[in-house]
């Protein structure tokens, strides 16, 4: 059995409590994601398998693909040497681990003096955000 609470208070959270979290392709090593976990999305990821983060702009917990389906489940949970950093090696069910709909967040580069998309849409957010609010 993990003990979680012993997990926990071994990470350094930020005066918001919060400690980043970086999700990639278990399979590829392709960074999908950033995003932020308190001590409360970390103990639902570990007893779950399922990422579970922390919304700074809602303020509240959101399980990855709860919204749209496009679960992320946990692979391995590595805790970075200065305990202030998270990484998920998720397997990102669905396709897509974007709100906009790309597969990772990091869909744009900068090319030619200005930022240049370099990979498309897997779905439309329109589709499957029906609020604005609800964004992951």
């Amino acid at each position: 059995m993990i003990d979680v609470d012993n997990i926990i208070r071994q990470l350094k959270f930020d005066e918001k409590e919060l400690v980043t979290a970086v999700a990639q392709d278990y399979e590829t090593g392709e960074v999908l994601m950033l995003a932020h976990m308190n001590a409360e999305s970390i103990r639902r990821t570990i007893e779950t398998g399922q990422a579970v983060y922390w919304s700074r702009s809602r303020k509240k917990l959101w399980r990855k693909g709860e919204e749209s389906g496009n679960v992320q489940k946990v692979k391995e949970f590595l805790i970075d040497c200065d305990g202030d950093a998270i990484l998920l090696k998720v397997q990102q069910i669905g396709g897509a681990a974007c709100h906009t709909g790309h597969r990772s967040c990091f869909y744009r580069k900068i090319e030619n003096g200005g930022l240049a998309e370099v990979a498309p849409r897997v779905f439309d957010p329109a589709i499957i955000y029906k609020k604005e609010e609800n964004i992951e």
